[in-house]
């Protein structure tokens, strides 16, 4: 018979994995460690910045039960997915890693995506970071491999033979000696009551034996999205439904102080307006989108004044200079004293988001103070979703979060507060509210990339080897909006642990000194697709390529020579680094005005090298083609992770060539892609990738390749005889 779900039992295992990603978890670890230590923090610091990215955010939390994670019912095996698919092919790497130790083939699963009343703890929902695959590589394939001995076990019984003489394969079991094969469906069906979890941890199959890791297969929503049928936030649709929209601040940091019907109570198809100033919220409900979005702009609101400031004041506000000292290795006074001098300084600017998906999100809230609140949103933090809407409606309704397919995020969707405005629209006429945004109400209502600054200075000595580098960077928070964390704990750490990300040069120096600062700006600034990666990467690895012009030396060559011997992370690093150049070709000669540029830098356990292609004829910029080298590890989908690679390539050129979002008067003059152009087609060059590495561990895909993008390609300019440009959209 069919297997009723599970109901959670509140147990959790823990999962320990190595090289994790430092995020919202370290934020609030430290948060203990630095109340009342300032002395101590000042010397100490450095060490705890390493453990921290060590450490990263602590294990996962784990379902005790396989069957939270897989349903078994008479049409087969249903692998209910924590992890959110932003288009990233998730649910199809995980799949695969689950039917490798089912014996199933990966096209025989159905895939869902797991709602908050699935049973999966918090830390499992949360999607972020390139991590999905590497954080539940390993506790898929127990579970799943637990299932399997579920039913070995339940086939034995209805067969009347010892287990040891099934074989799994082909989501069935073989009786040794017997022509007999007995299918997982007909096991399911004629099974009776509950499943028996293996009391010990049933062998995982050697990565020699794999048949679906490691194998490109098909996407499993390749159909849906094909077909138009696959559900995203703004096509979520209920029976009955009305449409809701509600006032923005016409500036940041204005709120609101009173808010009355106006004209909005008398337009066509207006149902009702909902006001609550206490909350700072001021909506309405109607009909149609069109009617809402009309009907909210004719409210009658007052603001506060917010702030008036421009992109210019930001960036005389994120300036290096004093800071909190983050790392520092030998004597960086004795090495600046003498040799040749280098010093530069990098610009990043703020920068969107720019998914193709606006924000959206639908509510059905049932009536009463403890009434049900359903929710189908667009999210990367479903928990998030559902602790910000128990503070809008009360701790005592039963929430629930349905996960839609997200039209892109990049870390913008990691909570997503139009949840709960549709929430308060639906709990107060009393039936489903749909919410969603236009693109200009998108784009200025949001968080963003934070600006960067950083310094540089080194010194070369006789032998044109580096004696040593002083950096000093500056950035406005990147995740402390969400790390819960009182600003003067903040403040007392000095440092924002997503800026971590990418801001340490990865090359053995005998001096180096980072100063770091964070800045508290007065817009919203937020993760970005890759954190601090990005920025930090551009600054220093074209830093180095300055460094190794002044020496005289080869890029490519001086990077070698500056990695330390039999570290593992420089074995990989110098391998990509091969790679990337003899894909690029690096060492053939170019016509003039072209060149070739090169950049590395590692995250979640990954590393990455890039080499660009620029051509400068015409005093036109071109990116004419881009050769990437990544090793993260064990690749489960190879198609899948080929994607991934050429759309982060993408999205750090587009950062690279386009993107500077614009505040004056406190609002984002950018309103929609014309003014706020990204990468289009035409300017997208060739981008092939290789993957090195293998192993038996999988690391991080997606976000790491973005990194090295930007710097690839300034690079690449002054190769090609270009000026040394030093400040992101690179423009000539």
């Amino acid at each position: 018979m069919d297997a009723a779900p599970p109901v959670p039992t509140g147990r959790s295992r823990r999962w320990r994995v190595a090289r994790r990603r430092l995020l919202i978890g370290a934020g609030a670890t430290v948060g203990s460690l630095v109340v009342g230590v300032p002395v101590a923090l000042e010397y100490g610091r450095p060490s705890l910045v390493r453990w921290m990215l060590e450490r990263g955010t602590g294990p996962t939390e784990i379902p005790e039960s396989s069957l939270v994670w897989f349903e078994l019912t008479r049409d087969g095996i249903t692998l209910h997915v924590p992890k959110i698919e932003m288009g990233q092919g998730i649910h199809t790497a995980l799949a695969q890693v689950a039917a490798e130790e089912l014996r199933v083939p990966p096209e025989r699963l159905t895939v869902v995506q797991a709602d908050t009343a699935r049973g999966f703890p918090a830390s499992t929902l949360f999607t972020f970071g390139s991590t999905s695959v590497a954080s539940l590589y390993t506790p898929i394939r127990e579970a799943a491999a637990a299932v399997r001995a579920m039913l070995e076990l339940a086939a034995a019984g209805q067969l009347g033979v010892d287990r040891r003489q099934l074989t799994a394969a082909d989501g069935g079991f073989q009786i040794a000696g017997s022509d007999r094969r007995l299918a997982y469906t007909e096991v399911i069906a004629a099974h009776q009551g509950p499943w028996q979890e293996p009391g010990e941890q049933p062998e995982l199959r050697p990565a020699g034996e794999f048949t679906s890791i490691g194998r490109s297969v098909p996407r499993v929503d390749f159909r849906a999205k094909l077909l138009g049928e696959a559900t995203y936030g703004y096509d979520a649709r209920l029976p009955g439904m009305a449409y809701g929209a509600f006032a923005v601040p016409p500036r940041f940091g204005a709120e609101l102080e009173s808010a009355e019907p106006g004209d909005a109570a008398g337009m066509p198809g207006v149902q009702q307006v909902v006001i609550d100033v206490e909350a700072g919220f001021a909506g309405v409900v109607a009909d149609t989108r069109t009617r809402a979005w009309a009907a909210a702009r004719a409210l009658k609101v007052t603001w506060s004044e917010g702030t008036r400031v421009d992109t210019a004041a930001l960036d005389r506000q994120v300036t290096a200079g004093d800071g909190v000292v983050l790392r520092r290795e030998g004597s960086i006074r004795a090495a600046l004293s003498r040799g040749r001098i280098v010093e530069a300084d990098y610009r990043t600017p703020m920068a969107a988001h720019a998914h193709l998906e606006p924000l959206a999100a639908l509510a059905r809230v049932e009536s009463g103070p403890a009434g049900k609140v359903e929710l189908w949103v667009p999210t990367q933090s479903p928990e998030s979703v559902l602790e910000d809407v128990h503070a809008a409606l009360g701790e005592e309704r039963d929430v629930v979060v349905h996960v839609t397919q997200l039209g892109g995020s990049f870390g913008r969707k990691g909570g997503q507060h139009l949840a709960v405005e549709a929430a308060r629209l639906s709990a107060a006429t009393g039936r489903p509210v749909h919410v969603g945004w236009t693109r200009d109400t998108d784009l200025r209502q949001a968080f963003y990339r934070p600006p960067t600054h950083t310094t540089m200075r080194g010194s070369i000595g006789s032998d044109g080897m580096i004696r040593g580098v002083e950096q000093h960077s500056a950035a406005g928070d990147i995740i402390w909006a969400v790390a819960g964390l009182p600003e003067p704990v903040r403040s007392l750490l000095g440092f924002d642990p997503g800026g971590l990300l990418g801001l340490f040069l990865p090359y053995d120096l005998p001096a180096y000194r980072l100063v770091n600062r964070r800045e508290q700006l007065p817009v919203p600034t937020g993760p970005w697709r890759g954190l601090g990666l990005m920025p930090n990467t551009f600054a220093l690895e074209s830093f180095f390529d300055e460094l190794a012009e002044a020496a005289g030396t080869d890029p490519l060559t001086y990077r070698l020579a500056h990695l330390r011997r039999g570290g593992e992370q420089e074995d990989r690093l110098r391998t990509v680094l091969r790679t990337a150049a003899q894909m690029a070709g690096w060492h053939e000669s170019l016509p003039d005005g072209r060149g070739r540029g090169i950049a590395c830098s590692g995250d979640v356990g990954t590393v990455v090298a890039v080499v660009a292609e620029v051509d400068l004829t015409g005093g036109r910029l071109r990116v004419t083609g881009i050769d990437a080298a990544v090793d993260c590890g064990l690749v489960v989908n190879p198609a899948g992770a080929k994607l991934q690679a050429q759309g982060s390539i993408v999205m750090g050129l587009s950062s690279a060539l386009r993107e500077s979002l614009q505040i004056r008067d406190g609002q984002v003059v950018s309103d929609n892609f014309d003014s706020y152009p990204i990468l289009g087609m035409a300017d997208t060059p060739p981008v092939r990738v290789t993957f090195t590495g293998g192993g038996d561990v999988p690391y991080g895909m997606g976000e790491p390749v973005v990194g090295p993008v930007p710097a690839a390609v300034a690079n690449a300019i002054r190769a090609a005889g270009g000026p040394r440009l030093r400040s992101l959209p690179l423009r000539l």
